[in-house]
């Protein structure tokens, strides 16, 4: 049986401001596969996910999502993507539910389908917040926020799921929800791309590990063993870690893409 890759970069390179963040990448994701970009702070592990959805620019290499080329061809209702923490209040008055429901509005669609309240619960509920879609956002923990953004990008029903430190200074209880959350999707097929510091509460999911140091993979397989102060979910998961030499790199000039 023919599987398909949800997510294929080769030979990606990133370079912001002169400086090479990404330095050659090559990764696949199988449809239906969880796999979690781990690294230290600064090892290029957003840079990557960014380039994988068009929000930053590529330098040199290449970009599928569903076998088809980033870019305009690319079947974005299947792709949900929720970048690092921000806050989902943004001093808008906006119900939790009325922030979930945005996620069905694109460029080719302005207004709300019929059903909508309808939609955005179900997503809520998803992860643990069925019963705060009347809430003002402003009045949620940070914890609760963060899970207001995932099922903002649940509500189109994604079959390729990319997320960007969703747990990185999250509260414990909300961590859970969000594993369990994750636990269904996955059930269901869902494909799943994760940026982590370290696995936490998510270790029971994830059976691929890709970890990046100064822009380069330097593991593929299966999630390294955390240290000890590292391995619980009470950890927080965002202070610096000490990272090693960069690896030599082939510093010859790459072809420009025209994107």
């Amino acid at each position: 049986m023919l599987v398909t890759a949800a997510v294929r970069a080769e030979g990606l390179v990133v370079a912001l401001g002169g400086t090479r963040i990404l330095r050659g990448i090559d990764l696949e994701v199988a449809d239906g596969e969880v796999v979690a970009l781990l690294g230290a702070n600064g090892s290029g592990k957003s840079t990557l996910v960014r380039a994988l959805v068009g929000v930053v620019p590529i330098t040199a290499g290449r970009v599928e999502l569903f076998e088809r080329p980033l870019g305009r061809t690319v079947e974005w209702r299947r792709i949900g993507y929720v970048p690092q923490r921000v806050s989902a209040g943004s001093g808008v008055p906006a119900t939790a539910g009325e922030v979930v429901a945005s996620g069905l509005l694109t460029n080719r669609r302005l207004r709300l389908p019929r059903r909508y309240a309808a939609a955005a619960c179900a997503a809520l509920d998803l992860v643990g917040l069925a019963d705060q879609a009347n809430r003002a956002v402003r009045e949620l923990s940070g914890g609760q926020q963060q899970r207001v953004l995932i099922a903002r990008a649940l509500i189109r029903k994604p079959d390729l799921l990319l997320l960007d430190e969703p747990v990185a200074g999250v509260d414990l209880p909300s961590q859970q929800a969000f594993a369990q959350a994750l636990t269904r999707l996955t059930e269901q097929g869902t494909t799943v791309l994760v940026v982590l510091h370290e696995l936490g509460a998510l270790a029971p999911l994830v059976r691929r590990a890709v970890v990046l140091r100064h822009g380069a993979v330097v593991h593929d397989g299966a999630p390294p063993v955390a240290s000890p102060e590292h391995g619980g979910d009470r950890h927080d998961h965002v202070h610096p870690h000490p990272t090693a030499e960069p690896p030599q790199v082939d510093t010859a000039p790459e072809m420009r893409l025209n994107t």
